[in-house]
């Protein structure tokens, strides 16, 4: 659905992205990770045709920036960072003048509105001023315009930046349903725990370069090789640790004496390691937990993006 081929921007000596290579099914929902500066907004913008790039070329559901522009933009709803809203606008009445633009017309203009609304859970705000919303309601305003046309790719530009919890939930939910519904979505954020349960692939961009394009599945496989057991027993806790370390499959084992735990590193291509549980028992150790350790997104984010 989105393609990007060495895609690169310069702005007189300074690299802004360097090389982008991006391939994005129906469906996918794209986390792209960076600190602010980092190239994410110049990749997006390319992205929606906003943006000549230097080199490079960009395709959206195979038509090209460069030669299928208009066609491309029918496909696509970006949503910038940052928007005005016009005061003396009211929220439906906002809707259906960008609807006119879209050349949605007639009837179904208004039925379009009121649906997006509703989409965006937006619908008890109809009648009042766009510019009394609060910040997330803003968004979400946003979110209903760009839906307008029934795009098939979305572009969003940190849609979280600036809202409080219960409104990051709401859009994280909102997008949640909107991937579910098959549109390809690329959103940005500099902070990595507001995208870690939404997207299933993810990109970290570093000063302008990729450094990671992958499924979430595969990032985690990654730190998954050495896994972690947490062990908390009762009795002797050194005792237990000196058992577990006499095991092949244990390569180290750390220890919290106060509250009787233990942290088991598990050797390299280690899978079945239920056998651990029957040494302690057997040894006279009673188990109050024994689970492996589930690495975050934000584990692999560190480990990944180490020394950048």
């Amino acid at each position: 659905m989105i393609e990007t081929r060495d895609l690169t921007k310069k702005y007189g000596n300074f690299v802004a992205i360097q090389s982008i290579d991006l391939k994005l099914e129906k469906g996918d929902l794209f986390g792209f990770i960076g600190p602010n500066g980092a190239g994410k907004t110049t990749t997006m913008r390319i992205i929606a045709t906003l943006l000549t790039p230097s080199w490079g070329e960009a395709y959206v559901d195979g038509y090209s920036i460069y030669t299928h522009a208009k066609e491309l933009r029918r496909l696509v709803g970006y949503m910038p960072d940052t928007f005005g809203v016009y005061d003396d606008m009211k929220v439906i009445e906002y809707l259906e003048f960008f609807a006119a633009a879209y050349r949605i017309n007639g009837p179904q203009r208004r039925q379009v509105c009121e649906q997006m609304l509703e989409v965006v859970d937006l619908a008890f705000k109809r009648d009042a001023y766009a510019n009394t919303l609060s910040h997330g309601q803003n968004q979400r305003l946003g979110l209903a315009r760009v839906l307008l046309h029934d795009p098939q790719v979305l572009l969003l530009d940190e849609p979280l930046n600036g809202l409080d919890p219960r409104a990051r939930i709401e859009m994280r939910n909102l997008l949640k349903r909107l991937g579910a519904e098959g549109k390809t979505i690329i959103v940005s954020s500099h902070i990595l725990p507001e995208l870690a349960d939404v997207c299933n692939k993810i990109g970290i961009i570093h000063r302008g370069e990729l450094k990671v394009n992958a499924a979430v599945d595969d990032v985690m496989k990654q730190i998954r090789q050495t896994p972690v057991l947490h062990v908390q027993i009762r009795g002797d806790v050194a005792a237990a640790a000196d058992l577990l370390r006499a095991e092949a499959a244990v390569s180290d084992v750390t220890i919290d004496p106060g509250l009787q735990h233990l942290a088991v590193t598990l050797a390299a291509g280690v899978e079945d390691y239920s056998f651990l549980s029957t040494r302690l028992i057997n040894a006279g150790f009673p188990l109050v937990e024994f689970r492996e350790d589930q690495p975050s997104l934000e584990a692999a984010f560190m480990m990944l993006t180490k020394g950048l």
